[in-house]
């Protein structure tokens, strides 16, 4: 079996994995470098923001997907020597107005969750602001170094002799199985290449490829700054307004994010600069005292709902989408693979894919 998976995010190099393990022939394409995109420019919290205003849909693949990152961990750091960072700093949430509804979602999900008054902020976390009232903090959840993640998953597929990786390999279009030929995709350069499935992954590009009104898919703008301390400064990674902090084991702190709708521009902004300035001081007034080291953006794949699409492609036979996972890319990742890869493979589901069947 042959198949062609377009985009080489955290959700085609995951997909390609699961199939290379399945003994699939895969043929691993980008437009541009590999894993350059929305998978590098995100933060790596491996949980949905404020996850009780969640669907259960994407509550579903998250838990899945918290779930399987200490195994997915273990074996890239075993086959290819690269340590993902996978580090349990825990997130807590600054002045949450629906705290008790954190409390009630944590509860129904098997999830610590504790609910902080100003005093305990203070003592646990000296350096927060001072107008911080009240915190719902969750310990258990994690943090992913997603540059090193996406650098351990290509070393770990060119292990596999079936697997072929292209970069900078642009694709014009995709094309369903048709009663002379199987699903294709046709490159740029008038290569065409069949194949037995095509996996469009391709992000915030998918609905460039695949029918919109099947696969709704538009890029979303999100900046993001990094400042340097001294390791152990902030010890656990912090939200506040829709704001956060990620603090890295070496003392590195990722301030983000930014939603903006500027269409398919990945460019910074002075704005946008000075707004995640200002939010990095309502976070931890420390970090004021020297300027970001680093800014840069990335553009997501916004989608209705936050819920992504998983599955075959309405009307087009042989022509599967792994998409739109929007602020979620990372969290979701592993579930989404294995939930698209089943369904190609004709195995039985480890999740329920009916809630995310493109539409149609």
């Amino acid at each position: 079996m042959r198949i062609v998976i377009v985009g080489a995010g955290i959700n085609g190099l995951l997909t390609a994995r699961e199939l290379a393990k399945a003994g699939v022939e895969v043929m691993l394409c980008d437009q541009g470098e590999l894993a350059q995109q929305a998978s590098w420019a995100g933060g790596g919290i491996v949980s949905p923001l404020y996850p009780w205003r969640y669907s259960p849909a994407v509550t579903a693949l998250s838990q899945w997907a918290q779930a399987a990152y200490p195994l997915l961990r273990d074996e890239l750091m075993a086959d290819v020597g690269i340590d993902i960072e996978l580090l349990t700093s825990g997130l807590l949430f600054v002045n949450t107005d629906d705290a008790r509804d954190a409390r009630v979602w944590a509860q129904a999900n098997a999830t610590t969750c504790e609910v902080l008054d100003a005093d305990s902020l203070r003592e646990r976390w000296p350096g927060l602001a001072h107008d911080a009232e009240q915190g719902v903090f969750f310990p258990d959840i994690a943090q992913v170094r997603n540059p090193r993640l996406l650098k351990a998953l290509i070393a770990d597929l060119q292990r596999y002799p079936q697997v072929q990786l292209r970069s900078k390999t642009a694709i014009s279009s995709v094309s369903g199985a048709q009663a002379s030929h199987s699903a294709s995709v046709m490159f740029t350069s008038g290569e065409l290449v069949e194949a037995d499935a095509v996996i469009v992954c391709a992000g915030a590009w998918s609905a460039k490829l695949l029918p919109r009104a099947a696969v709704p898919v538009r890029p979303v703008r999100g900046q993001m700054l990094q400042y340097e301390t001294a390791p152990g400064t902030i010890t656990s990674m912090i939200l506040r307004d829709g704001h956060y902090l990620i603090p890295r084991a070496d003392g590195l702190v990722l301030c983000g994010s930014t939603l903006e709708e500027a269409g398919f521009d990945n460019r910074t902004t002075a704005e946008a600069r000075e707004l995640l300035e200002k939010a990095a001081a309502s976070l931890w007034p420390g970090l004021t005292e020297q300027p970001p080291v680093r800014h840069w953006a990335g553009l997501r794949p916004g989608s209705p709902n936050g819920i992504p699409f998983i599955g075959a492609v309405p009307e087009q036979a042989g022509v599967w989408v792994n998409a739109g996972q929007y602020r979620n890319g990372l969290v979701l990742a592993p579930a989404s693979a294995a939930l698209i890869s089943d369904l190609v493979l004709g195995r039985t589901p480890r999740l329920a894919a009916a809630p995310y069947a493109p539409m149609t």
